[in-house]
């Protein structure tokens, strides 16, 4: 199989397919693009939980670790609590970098007041970079989660901010030298400096208070595997406009340069969306400062469309991160 995520059939088949055991308790569980997981503790409280390795580069991992798994609690409408990390080192990894790594994500932890409550730290052959494996913890209001299954047909689809920009970050800094012999050092700074806008905290607080029906961070697979990975949870089909997808121009240019699909490429940060009224949420994110664009509706049926003014083609189920063409 190919590297990233495994292929949805493949998923459904062996890994799905062999999960049998069920807990009253559990509200939430596995399914097919659901971020989290939910547990009953109370009449009126629930745990949520994710859980997310950090594979696709080693720079700034500490920090992205922590913000990946926040980011899939807000995805729920969860309040984050706290993350347990399994740490997984290489022989030749250094005390400082060890360090280094839990001080970033220490610092990400108190960003949004959250706490690491625990793992496992492990040297170990199996690795020949660090892996950072992280399980977040949060809470919410019994019947107040936000899944990736709740989009209806007629329902508008929001994409926040812009798709690709931690994918840009990491690419902008795993391969800044390379970068440099074709663009200007201000243009890769720019490019690095993507990753301040890798929360979708603020996002998903805002959409919880103003009617969202399901939301879905866009992770690995790009803005094209989330779109999928929601019409599948929702069992709805899609209209969607590529025209008014949200991308910056440092994400076109970069993606040109690699000869990747800026639209397949890593985009934490940026959140997907469903909502009866979707411009009053757009409204209401961009009087916060978060830019946000209705970019189509779900439909009856599962015909997945994006057009522009000239084609209409369908949406393919999700493929291997573009990421990995580059940074491996």
């Amino acid at each position: 199989m190919k590297i990233g995520k495994v292929p949805e059939a493949v998923l459904k088949r062996s890994v799905l397919n062999q999960i049998h055991t069920r807990r009253q308790e559990v509200l939430l569980g596995a399914s097919v693009g659901e971020d989290c997981a939910a547990v009953a503790v109370a009449e009126d409280e629930m745990l949520v939980m994710s859980t997310d390795p950090i594979t696709g580069t080693v720079q700034d991992i500490g920090e992205l670790a922590i913000q990946i798994t926040v980011n899939d609690l807000a995805s729920a409408g969860a309040e984050p609590i706290g993350v347990m990390l399994t740490v997984l080192l290489p022989e030749k990894i250094s005390e400082q970098k060890m360090r280094h790594m839990m001080e970033q994500a220490e610092a990400a932890c108190a960003k949004v007041r959250i706490q690491i409550m625990g793992g496992h730290t492990e040297v170990t052959k199996a690795v020949n970079q660090p892996l950072i494996s992280v399980v977040g913890v949060g809470k919410a209001k019994k019947g107040k989660i936000i899944t990736t299954s709740g989009a209806r047909p007629g329902m508008d689809m929001i994409i926040t901010k812009w798709i690709g920009i931690e994918g840009t970050a990491i690419l902008a800094k795993e391969k800044e030298t390379q970068l440099l012999t074709h663009f200007t050092a201000s243009f890769v700074n720019e490019a690095k400096a993507f990753d301040r806008m890798l929360s979708v905290l603020p996002e998903a607080t805002i959409a919880v208070n103003h009617g969202v029906a399901a939301m879905h961070d866009v992770t690995e697979g790009g803005i094209f595997g989330a779109l999928w990975e929601m019409a599948e949870a929702s069992d709805v089909g899609l209209e969607i406009d590529m025209r008014k997808i949200p991308v910056r121009q440092e994400t076109i240019e970069i993606c040109e340069y690699f000869d990747i699909n800026p639209y397949e490429l890593i985009s934490s940060g940026s959140m997907l969306m469903a909502a009866t009224d979707g411009n009053s949420i757009v409204r209401e994110l961009e009087k916060a400062g978060i830019h946000a664009v209705v970019v189509g509706k779900a439909r009856e049926g599962n015909d997945r469309v994006l057009y522009t003014a000239q084609e209409r083609r369908f949406l393919e189920p999700p493929k291997s991160d573009e990421l990995y063409k580059v940074v491996s």
